[in-house]
């Protein structure tokens, strides 16, 4: 029992000084801030963080989203096609379809997709 204490207790002094080394040691400044922090976007961590931000980014983002998921529902259908009758597999492919579709001409009709605007 004793000698798994001073184990203990010779690691932890070890563990200890080696960090106090490497913190001594190491070149790390100021400047190196922005070199270890998180990526965001472009935008420039070390500046104001209430700065405008691109509402045609956000759109374009979530006409991304919408589609993903449209697609992630369409795998489900995949599996039914030897399972149901070809005609109702088909009445839903194209139900989802021109979902999808009117999705789409919405959009287009909002000027989501115009990158000009």
């Amino acid at each position: 029992m004793i000698i798994m204490f001073y184990m203990f207790l010779l690691t932890f002094f070890i563990s200890n000084i080696l960090m106090i080394i490497s913190s001594v040691l190491s070149k790390k400044s100021f400047f190196d801030r922005e070199k270890s922090s998180p990526f965001e976007c472009g935008f420039d961590p070390l500046s104001l963080t209430r700065i405008p931000f691109s509402l045609h980014f956000f759109l374009i983002t979530v006409i991304f989203l919408i589609f993903d998921v449209e697609i992630a529902l369409l795998f489900p259908i995949i599996p039914l096609f030897l399972t149901v009758n070809f005609i109702i597999w088909t009445k839903m492919s194209i139900l989802f379809l021109i979902i999808l579709i009117l999705g789409l001409y919405h959009e287009w009709n909002q000027n989501m997709l115009n990158w000009t605007n």
